[in-house]
């Protein structure tokens, strides 16, 4: 129905064929939830069946518990699709020091929720005299920021953008390298992990209970080795190979390493995003790294834009409380940016707290909550910058994540985005020149050049046109 209309409307100034001809050789970005371009078929394959293990739903029988957090992966990583972030939260406590104890031998630094069985519940100590909650990062993009050079971070490190602001690169162990060199972390709050391996085999333990071969020690309930053999009824590791020789951990790096990033629309000039930097948020928020050389081509020398140096800074009030390795109570990992318009709206920051309100009001309510390191760009977005001008930084944080074409701002494009693209009269053709990057009409102006024509049309079908 809405096809047929649009097609009454543009009549014969478009021709479909020759329209997706001409857009032929430009690329539409990948939805979040999507793998990566240009992955051979071996590797889509390893990455489909990745999924399929990340949403799968852990028994009692296959090694869930005997505490745990959540039944798979999938459960919370799932906004908008599997591997994205999500509203649940998980509990870190410890006690203040010096030196802040994370209560190890009575269950710490985590809390797992859940148990196979009510009396193994676990539950906060009360020698705990800290606790944060923590929310569920997004994965989108992971195995191209695996792919930064350890060199990049350090050096960022060592000689800081902008002047000032000095962050830390936390160098951590792998569990897939015990006695490897230590690499700079780059994911969790406190950039405590340096690898998906070590991510997925580290978190199927702590968040599902499931052993695995780099981590093969099952939690006790609050350190209670009696209620462990009580309960932990599947011989260690429970994580074992299928019939093709993988076991879940590594099913679940595929499907996290082929990952592609979360898209930007429009990709660039921004308003926004000269501010942003004016005001010295990428001091932090750094726009773009390039990746080193892999063994898989899709992730080889990309120029990436996550928005993050990937290091630990000094957050004053808000740090966690929480000590994990170099990671001290008041140092924070910069968060990514790149798909921020989809937490926005339901909650930022990593307990959040800059929630109940529309995207734009949780994006104030977090830029107002730095401190610390943060707190110059904070001053500088908040006394700096005229209403006018914050609205633009903002419009430029929640084009992180947005699809091109997606007016419905549902992470795909369909019949309905077609409807508003159409209702909104954005198709003018060719040398119209009044499309800019600030503009709302730039959903649909993909080649960036002013207008929204037949090469933009004929990608616009492509985007609508499931994938084979």
């Amino acid at each position: 129905m809405f096809r047929d209309h649009l097609s009454a409307v543009l009549g014969s100034l478009l021709l479909a064929g020759a329209a997706s001809s001409q857009a032929g050789d430009i690329a539409i970005q990948p939805a979040m939830g999507d793998p990566l371009p240009d992955l051979t078929a071996e590797q889509l394959d390893r990455f489909q069946k990745g999924r399929l293990e990340f949403e799968h739903i852990l028994s009692n029988t296959e090694g869930l518990g005997p505490i745990f957090n959540d039944t798979g992966c999938g459960q919370c990583h799932s906004q908008p699709t599997a591997g994205g972030s999500s509203e649940i939260v998980v509990t870190r406590f410890g006690k203040i020091g010096p030196p802040f104890d994370p209560l190890a031998s009575l269950g710490g630094s985590l809390l797992q929720k859940e148990a196979i069985d009510p009396l193994a519940l676990e539950l906060v100590p009360p020698e705990a005299d800290v606790t944060t909650p923590r929310t569920t990062p997004s994965a989108f993009g992971a195995g191209l920021v695996e792919t930064i050079p350890d060199a990049t971070l350090i050096a960022l490190q060592d000689d800081p953008p902008g002047g000032g602001v000095s962050g830390i690169a936390h160098m951590v162990q792998l569990l897939e390298d015990p006695l490897g060199p230590p690499h700079v972390g780059r994911f969790g709050w406190k950039a405590q992990v340096a690898t998906m391996m070590s991510f997925s085999g580290d978190a199927s333990l702590n968040e599902m209970g499931l052993t695995n071969f780099l981590v093969g020690t099952e939690n006790a309930p609050n350190g209670n080795q009696a209620l462990l053999q009580q309960f932990d009824l599947v011989a260690d590791p429970e994580d074992q190979a299928d019939a093709e020789g993988f076991t879940r951990i590594e099913r679940q790096t595929d499907f996290q390493r082929f990952l592609a990033p979360p898209p930007q629309t429009p990709k660039s000039g921004m308003t926004g995003e000269v501010l942003f930097g004016q005001i010295g948020c990428t001091n932090c928020h750094v726009p773009s790294h390039t990746t080193g050389t892999a063994l898989e081509p899709a992730l080889s020398n990309k120029v990436i834009h996550p928005y993050s140096d990937f290091l630990l800074h000094d957050m004053g009030t808000l740090g966690d409380g929480i000590v994990q390795g170099q990671g001290t109570e008041r140092e924070m990992r910069t968060s990514s940016l790149w798909g921020v318009s989809v937490r926005a709206p339901t909650g930022l920051l990593h307990n959040g707290s800059a929630s109940g309100g529309f995207a734009e009001d949780n994006l104030r309510t977090a830029i107002s909550a730095h401190d610390g390191e943060g707190a110059a760009s904070r001053d500088g977005f908040l006394f700096g910058l005229t209403t006018a001008q914050q609205d633009h930084v903002l419009a430029f944080l929640l084009s992180l994540g947005r699809l091109e074409f997606d007016s419905e701002k549902d992470d795909d494009v369909d019949n309905l985005d077609w409807f508003f693209i159409n209702f909104n009269g954005w198709f003018q053709g060719p040398g119209a020149d009044n499309i800019t990057p600030d503009s709302e009409a730039a959903l649909a102006d993909v080649e960036q050049d002013g207008d929204f024509d037949l090469v933009d049309f004929g990608l616009l079908q492509r985007a609508m046109t499931p994938n084979p």
